[in-house]
């Protein structure tokens, strides 16, 4: 935000203006929100945010409504959160930490300008305390502590008003659909070769993984999908499957008949109801040493798994829990630190990450995240972990870079999700079917 402030003419003589336009927007939403209120607080600190909470105050005022610049707020409508702006970050002061929860206390709505008291908002953290905001009205465009947890669970509603700011690259992104224009179409020279893909796990009683896994890749347009189970698995996948080709091994020759059987694959994903012993976890280490294919390791696979040496990609896709592990923290750690943890597990294994959540974060080593927040939270049920692993393998195997591949799926995903008629009782197997519009649309 800083920096497009500075880069907007006339610079820092411009600030008296920008405020205008930034204190008479909020005032312009929070009547818009609250037709009804009457009496609004405006909690005001001593830097620029404070400055857009004065002008708030003032223009309301102007509009015929009662709008104090207070640390009172008990007996108003509305109170107006002007304490920190974009630039705070750390752990508030004591008597900035008695304010904010003297604003979490009162009954009356709260709109809070630019991003509530206390979070980051270059990544979401709150080290202390937090406004928790009904409305969130913020300039420029959406913050990243807007959409990624803990600080999106203080924002509730945002609205974005334009300032006249422009809109420069920033280090992190915010992923949209239009992402899928990345993802190559099939040209009439194409064979059914050109995007194979193969699928690794499906021990006995989590062969469903791995069959969806399977399905998904084939709906994200992949050509050729090989499906390697545990060879005790291979009659209910022969029973449960059409379209992939089924391959069953033993634990004994697991590595060479797998190695066999992906020759033709241009992404491999591993993991989806693998198992987690010792023997499967030697089998994802032997497999990653020796592919030079792009590979997603999802699930299963991620049990146990240190960083190895390999030329080809490598796409991680843990939740929160699965990346603690990782990272050898706590989840509670990774929930409170979700931009921090990915992109340290992605240096850690020089791999791209894409952890999941409905503010998924997909980071690889060296450059800035890409965010995903599409997700409906009907996602979160049994089995579209391993849909969302078929759609990175597929388009990983049509050519697409790590990252934005990673990206490019989550929204994907995420669209299709939204596309299923019923979001109660949403299922992972529901997703299918929605994926190629999801590409398309």
């Amino acid at each position: 935000m800083r920096a497009a402030e500075e880069r907007y003419p006339g610079y820092p003589d411009s600030i008296p203006e920008l405020m205008e336009r930034a204190g008479a927007a909020v005032a312009r939403e929070a009547v818009r929100t609250f037709p009804d209120a009457r009496r609004f607080a405006c909690v005001c600190g001593g830097g620029s945010n404070g400055g857009d909470g004065r002008v708030t105050a003032r223009v309301l005022r102007e509009a015929g409504l009662d709008a104090d610049e207070t640390s009172d707020v008990e007996g108003y409508d509305v109170v107006i959160d002007a304490l920190f702006g974009t630039g705070f970050s750390g752990d508030p002061r004591p008597e900035a930490a008695a304010q904010i929860e003297r604003i979490n206390a009162t009954t009356a709505p709260v709109v809070s300008i630019d991003i509530p008291s206390g979070v980051d908002a270059s990544t979401g953290e709150i080290a202390g305390v937090a406004v928790e905001a009904d409305l969130t009205v913020t300039f420029h465009g959406l913050k990243l502590g807007l959409v990624v947890a803990p600080g999106r669970l203080h924002a509730g509603r945002i609205t974005v008003v334009d300032i006249g700011l422009d809109h420069a690259e920033t280090e992190h992104r915010r992923a949209t659909l239009a992402l899928r224009e990345l993802v190559p179409r099939r040209s009439a020279e194409d064979t059914k070769y050109a995007a194979a893909v193969a699928i690794v796990g499906g021990e006995p009683g989590m062969s469903g993984a791995a069959v969806l896994a399977a399905l998904a890749a084939f709906r994200a347009d992949a050509g050729y999908v090989v499906l390697a189970v545990p060879r005790e698995s291979l009659a209910v996948v022969e029973g449960l499957t059409l379209e992939p080709v089924k391959v069953g091994w033993d634990d004994d020759d697991a590595l060479e008949t797998i190695l066999r059987a992906v020759e033709r694959a241009r992404a491999v994903a591993i993991g989806p109801g693998l198992g987690r012993g010792e023997s499967r976890q030697a089998l994802v280490r032997g497999l990653l040493e020796q592919l030079v294919v792009p590979v997603v390791v999802d699930a299963d696979g991620l049990a146990g798994l240190q960083p190895v040496e390999r030329t080809g990609a490598l796409v991680l896709t843990p939740h929160s829990g699965e990346l603690a592990r990782l990272l050898d923290r706590e989840s509670s750690w990774v929930d409170a630190h979700r931009l921090e943890a990915a992109q340290a597990t992605a240096e850690r294994f020089g791999a791209v990450v894409l952890l999941k959540g409905q503010d998924t974060i997909v980071a690889a080593p060296g450059t800035g995240a890409i965010v995903s927040d599409l997700g409906p939270p009907s996602l979160a049920t049994a089995g579209t972990g391993d849909v969302l692993t078929g759609v990175v393998a597929s388009f990983l195997a049509k050519g697409v870079e790590a990252q934005l591949a990673a990206a490019t799926a989550a929204v994907t995903h995420a669209r299709a999700a939204q596309l299923v008629p019923h979001q109660g009782g949403l299922i992972a197997s529901d997703l299918l079917g929605m994926l190629p519009l999801a590409l398309e649309d």
